[in-house]
């Protein structure tokens, strides 16, 4: 980890701050992402543009990926075209994206008989956390290797911690997003509740946000509600996944999770309307919609 040069796959709405974060911090940085453009901000500042993951392992000991979905993470790291076919022996492989815990004890266990150490890291705190350098990151594999990787978490995180074996670190993400999922289906109930009341929905977080109701899902993206702001900081889509992959976990472990069934189809229902691009605060539309409100 003395290297100042650190390979970067996935540039998307938080994956671009957070490589961002790299560069200003002194950082060289080589960058890979399945839609060349979305690089541009990056290698105006100086990142190299790379053609293929595995071209960026072969110019770097350290990689980090933060991708869409499971079979992108598969792709990206264990494909023909992967960091594991560039990586030298010794390397370091991070994949920060929310993805399958079995996938991540599948590349720890690939990425050991290389000799190459890997860590899942997955975030939360969104595009504003990953702006800020503010976001949580939980992470699973090899105690040592998680602390040679802490100088470069604290770049782009504020609240980081390990949380044990390969896998572990999506097993975090999962209870998370478990809890996320239903808090966000109460915030647009509640704020939904306060406009047909009347009520102004800023003045009715001012109040219920510094109480028991306070969450980031009310004071952050309530607030995005009360000005018709639906554009993403996290896509519809992606939570889907997520809570697709929480669900299926669940399934393995003989675990019932009742309120997490029932609000997937909440969001299965913003999908089949067109919203899976829209942030997850869209849900708020649904409502509208079911309600047959004007707003």
């Amino acid at each position: 980890m003395k290297s100042k040069k650190i390979g970067w796959i996935g540039t998307g709405i938080m994956g671009g701050s957070m490589c961002m974060h790299l560069l200003k911090a002194g950082y060289e940085v080589y960058v890979h992402n399945r839609t060349k453009e979305k690089t541009d901000l990056l290698t105006a500042q100086g990142a190299i543009w790379c053609e293929s993951p595995t071209r960026v392992a072969e110019n770097c000991s350290t990689v980090f990926a933060m991708v869409g979905y499971p079979a992108d993470v598969r792709s990206v790291i264990l494909g023909p075209d992967g960091v594991l076919a560039g990586m030298a022996p010794g390397g370091i492989l991070v994949d920060m994206t929310t993805s399958e815990p079995s996938l991540a004890f599948e590349i720890f266990t690939r990425a050991g008989q290389q000799k190459i150490a890997a860590l899942d890291a997955p975030v939360s705190g969104g595009d504003i956390g990953a702006r800020e350098g503010k976001l949580a990151i939980m992470a699973g594999g090899e105690r040592d290797i998680f602390e040679a990787c802490l100088p470069i978490f604290e770049i782009f995180g504020g609240n980081i911690a390990y949380m044990g074996h390969a896998g572990a670190g999506q097993h975090t993400k999962m209870s998370n997003q478990i809890m996320i999922a239903s808090t966000m289906a109460g915030v647009v109930e509640s704020l939904l509740y306060a406009a047909k009341s009347g009520l102004d929905m800023d003045e009715v977080i001012d109040i219920i946000g510094k109480g028991a109701a306070s969450a980031f899902s009310l004071n952050v993206l309530g607030r995005k509600i009360a000005k018709q702001d639906f554009n993403p900081g996290f896509f519809i889509k992606h939570f889907v996944k997520d809570m697709g992959i929480a669900l299926d976990e669940a399934r393995r472990m003989n675990l019932m999770l009742p309120g997490l069934s029932l609000v997937h189809q909440f969001y299965l229902s913003a999908m089949a309307l067109g919203y899976e691009n829209l942030g997850t605060q869209a849900l708020y539309k649904v409502l509208v919609g079911l309600n047959r409100m004007d707003s």
